[in-house]
This record gives structure tokens, sequence and C-alpha cells, in this order.
């Protein structure tokens, strides 16, 4: 399902943790990355690895539009965003592996 398909998702630290929004259009595969420290990045350095809220879009370019809109979003929109879809900030890899 989440293959080729277009999803916007924030990551977290833990809940109220530290975030990071990313685009992909591979959910599955990028999560993994994230979870596993492929990439040398920002959620290898501050250990964000729970995906904790995602959005399907139909095309790539309206993914990385919302992705850069919600990149200018208060911290609190965001947690907002988190717990309207997951309250309990539980890991939505496991639902989506």
């Amino acid at each position: 399902m989440f293959d080729k398909q277009p999803v916007v998702y924030l990551l977290a630290s833990k809940k109220n943790g530290t975030l990071y929004i990313g685009v992909t259009s591979n959910l599955i595969k990028r999560i993994w990355d994230h979870k596993n420290s492929v990439m040398d990045d920002f959620t290898k350095k501050y250990h964000v690895h729970l995906l904790v809220w995602y959005e399907i879009h139909e095309t790539m370019e309206s993914a990385v539009a919302k992705e850069k809109v919600m990149k200018n979003w208060k911290r609190e929109w965001k947690i907002k965003r988190i717990e309207e879809m997951n309250p309990d900030w539980k890991d939505l890899y496991l639902s989506i592996s």
C-alpha cells in the first residue's frame, strides 16, 4: 500500500519530544531506514524514530508542498495534528509494516 505512494510523515523521539517532518514515496522503507539509522542525519543524532503521524497524498508534488507548509508550522500545531490522529503517540510503524 505504501510503495510508490507519496506520504508526509512526522517522527518523534517520544511523546512531546523532538519532532522531524519528512516526505517519501515509500513510507515503510523510509521509516525502517530512520529506525535503523541508515542515514547519518538529524533523526539518528537525536534518536527520532517513532512514526507518530502520516498523511497520504495523490501526487509527490502535493506531498512536498504540504511538507514545506508544515515545516513552517508552530510546534503546537504539529503536536495538535499528531494528537488528532494518534492521541497516545503510539509508533504507527507497527501498524503499517
